[in-house]
């Protein structure tokens, strides 16, 4: 075995930085969603010119040209909408000012309207009242609306401080998030910059839903608005110059307010099985709870008792949620508890060594920590429980045997640390001891504190349990115990609107080389899914080659499979064929019932990706993307097992659509 000399975290990203610096640029996106017509054309058939400008059209690409002296002009579209999608990308030639107004409607006064300045002093979103000339009368700044729904809240009684525009120099925020967290220039993956690239192509998404204007420009999440009826209701598009010369291209556009659901389709490899309909969680769970010999199923607030899953006993009070609206805990916590009944992620296992499995639950939001639910050994009442660990903001946990003492542990992330937490065998439901594997990282929680994305599997081959996240991955001194580990950054997420990571991290050999390779979503809640090469240079330094296998809409992908926000998954050998195979699937309204994120109303989708070698597929091996179900979705995990123990695979997702058993066929 080769042993690698290790640097400290700060020196070890450098070194990636440095390597950053020669890489690509970003990668260029598309729009996130699949456009009703997109503009490729030469003439200007369909537009209509009003104003004081000049346009023309060549090979896709529209230019406006303000008058010297006058107040612009604008192009409008033939055809109106109330809730759109726009994507375009534009460039001044030099200074400039432009925009472009939706939902405009005519009346006595003038022409009204959303104005979006994407080019000008004060970026940013406006009511505007122009004349039949194309003059503009009235000009107010639309209030700001950084959260999640879909309907905003009225202003409230006392208005706050105005915020300063977001302008040219703004860096990166995140709508709903508050202010974003700095990221050192040393990080291996570094956020888009809301900055206009002056005298380049900048590209733009535009989504008016509803009461709410979002927009993203060079995929970086720049604001919100909102849009209320006052300022425009029902209307067409119209492109805007103000001054100077600016280009518009890719222009595509799409009606928002029509949406398609597939006809359902089940995997003819699996049969399908709802326990319930309802929403109660994002995870579930396989144990022989009632010690019959036969599995069960746990969602978090109740057990369906195997073999055939259709009794069921509360573990703590059950209540749905509404997926429009919520999130899988309470709307009020309990005073005397930093974590309320919930189950972002549900685990089950013999955590009190007295031969009954109990169930564990962990919740990052709020404060949240972890819930050690322990079996009443068939008692007919709910479960007693107990808070071991005070606080988790990593979305995925996991449990794992890290110290190799043939009990699992609590792999997670807080206050910016990689941690996992164990188990005292003799007092089991007093606090575990928590064990912190990394220094703090440099770009905070959105690293191993409130991140999304985690794994564990022996990295370098040394027959120890490492650990990954989107950041790279911490190598398992000879004492587990002995901290920090040795820290290796590698980006194994991608950072576009959404923060970098996805899910469960998978760590298995997946070109038979006999080296450990990693498969992982890129973006929980965005686009990416790709495979990560291990390969080792002259002096045996591991590092990582990306393989991806599916992008985004403009992009070829493995089986001409797209699909957004995946935000659970899973390892296990579907097919039997004694290699590992990779299932994952969409988390339908992620962030509720809205456009924060991409294609939010796309088919909640779950597939599993057959693993196969094969020599001249780049890296040596390819993924088959294979549907098992198109109703359903993944939460924040799934359960890839054997229930019934018929040498097949049997898929289990709890969602905002229900808890599913998808059973193997053989």
């Amino acid at each position: 075995m080769v042993r690698r000399a290790t640097a400290p975290l700060g020196l070890a990203i450098a070194t990636v930085a440095a390597m950053l610096l020669v890489a690509p640029s970003l990668r260029a996106v598309g729009p996130t969603f699949t456009p009703d017509a997109t503009f490729r054309g030469s003439q200007l058939t369909g537009w209509r010119p009003v104003g004081n400008a000049t346009w023309s059209a060549r090979d896709g690409v529209i230019a406006g040209t303000a008058a010297p002296g006058g107040a612009g002009g604008w192009l409008w579209l033939d055809r109106a909408y109330q809730d759109v999608g726009l994507y375009l990308s534009f460039r001044c030639r030099a200074d400039c000012t432009a925009g472009v107004l939706l939902r405009a409607e005519t009346s006595a006064r003038g022409t009204s309207g959303i104005y979006l300045l994407l080019a000008g002093a004060e970026r940013g979103a406006y009511r505007v009242l122009i004349d039949i000339e194309g003059r503009e009368i009235e000009r107010e700044r639309l209030r700001a609306m950084n959260g999640m729904p879909r309907i905003a809240a009225p202003p409230p009684a006392v208005p706050p401080p105005a915020a300063p525009p977001r302008g040219a120099g703004a860096g990166p925020a995140t709508p709903g998030r508050g202010a974003a967290t700095p990221v050192p220039s040393t990080a291996p993956m570094q956020p888009p910059s809301t900055a206009l690239r002056t005298g380049e192509w900048n590209r733009m998404e535009i989504l008016l839903d509803a009461t709410v204007l979002r927009w993203f420009l060079n995929d970086a999440a720049v604001s919100g608005a909102v849009a209320e009826d006052e300022a425009g209701r029902y209307g067409p598009i119209a492109l805007h110059v103000g001054s100077g010369e600016v280009e518009f291209t890719d222009l595509a556009y799409k009606d928002l307010s029509l949406k398609r659901a597939p006809r359902e389709q089940v995997s003819s490899r699996f049969r399908m099985q709802r326990l319930n309909e309802f929403y109660y969680s994002w995870s579930a769970a396989a144990a022989d709870f009632n010690r019959d010999g036969v599995l069960d199923v746990t969602n978090g607030p109740y057990i369906y008792f195997g073999p055939d899953y259709t009794s069921s006993r509360e573990v703590y009070l059950g209540q749905t949620f509404n997926p429009s609206t919520d999130y899988p805990y309470p709307p009020s916590r309990p005073a005397a508890s930093r974590l309320p009944d919930s189950a972002w992620v549900v685990h089950a296992s013999d955590f009190t060594g007295d031969g009954w499995p109990d169930v564990l639950t962990t919740d990052h939001a709020g404060g949240g920590g972890a819930a050690l639910y322990v079996n009443p050994k068939g008692e007919a009442r709910r479960w007693d429980r107990f808070i071991v660990v005070p606080l988790v903001q990593t979305e995925i946990t996991l449990l794992a045997d890290v110290d190799g003492d043939r009990r699992v542990d609590l792999v997670y992330g807080s206050e910016t640390y990689v941690r996992y937490a164990s188990p005292d065998p003799a007092r089991p439901t007093a606090p575990w001891t928590i064990h912190t594997v990394s220094e703090r990282t440099p770009w905070g929680p959105l690293g191993s504190g409130g991140g999304h994305g985690l794994g564990a599997g022996d990295i370098n081959g040394d027959g120890r349990m490492d650990i990954v996240n989107p950041w790279g991955w911490w190598e398992q001194p000879a004492s587990a115990a002995a901290a920090p580990w040795a820290y290796h950054p590698e980006a194994f997420g991608l950072w576009g609107r959404s923060l970098p990571g996805g899910a469960t991290m998978a760590v298995y050999d997946v070109n038979g080389d006999g080296r450990a390779d990693v498969v992982t979503s890129l973006q929980a809640h965005g686009f990416g899914l790709a495979w990560f090469e291990q390969v080792r240079d002259a002096a045996g330094a591991i590092h990582f080659t990306r393989h991806m296998i599916m992008d985004d809409f403009s992009t070829a992908n493995a089986g001409g499979v797209t699909f957004t926000e995946l935000h659970g998954s899973a390892v296990a050998d579907v097919d039997r064929d004694g290699v590992p195979d990779f299932i994952v699937g969409k988390r339908a309204w992620a962030h509720l019932d809205s456009f924060y994120d991409p294609d939010p109303y796309g088919p909640a989708v779950l597939y599993w990706y057959r693993t196969v070698r094969n020599k001249r597929a780049p890296g040596g091996a390819e993924f088959v993307p294979e549907l098992i179900h198109n109703r359903s979705g993944v939460g924040s995990n799934v359960l890839a097992d054997d229930l019934d123990r018929d040498g097949t695979i049997d898929v289990v997702t709890a969602t905002n659509r229900g808890t599913f058993i998808f059973w193997g066929k053989k």
